[in-house]
C-alpha cells in the first residue's frame, strides 16, 4: 500500500483521508480488515501515534471499527456513509456557491440546466 503525503495537512489528517478513500473506491471493502498501525507506522516510517491518530479519525466517523485483540476493520456501510457525506460536501461547498453567483449573475434555473447540459453536450461529462 503506498500514502502520498504533503505540507497541505497534517500526517494523521491524511492518512485518514487516504485510507477513507481507499475504502471509498474498493481497495478495503467493508467487513476487511486494514493493516494495523503497526505495520502502517513501519512501512510508511511514520511514528505509530501518528498513524492512530488519523485511524482514530475513521473510528469517530463510524468508517472503521476496533475488534479487541483482532484489529480495525471497515465498518458495514461504510462506503455508503462516505458517499453521502461527500455528497453533503459537494451540496454545501459547490451547490450553494454556484446557486448564490447564478443568482448575482441574473442566471434563471432554466438557463443554469441549460448550461449543464451543455456542459454535458460537450463530451467532458460521461455516464
Amino acid at each position: 500500500m503506498q500514502l502520498q503525503f504533503d505540507e497541505s495537512a497534517p500526517l494523521y489528517q491524511q492518512i485518514a483521508a487516504q485510507l477513507e478513500e481507499m475504502i471509498f473506491t474498493g481497495g478495503f471493502t467493508e467487513g476487511s480488515q486494514i493493516p494495523s498501525t503497526t505495520q502502517l507506522s513501519a512501512q510508511l516510517h511514520i511514528n505509530p501515534a501518528t498513524v492512530l491518530k488519523g485511524m482514530n479519525m475513521l473510528v469517530d466517523k463510524g468508517l472503521v471499527e476496533k475488534r479487541r485483540g483482532r484489529g480495525m476493520f471497515v465498518a458495514p456501510g461504510a462506503q455508503d456513509k462516505i458517499m453521502q457525506a461527500r455528497k453533503d460536501s459537494f451540496y454545501n461547498d459547490y451547490i450553494k456557491r454556484l446557486l448564490v453567483e447564478a443568482h448575482k449573475l441574473g442566471i434563471t434555473k432554466e438557463h443554469l440546466l441549460e448550461l449543464i447540459e451543455r456542459g454535458e453536450n460537450d463530451g467532458k461529462i460521461t455516464h
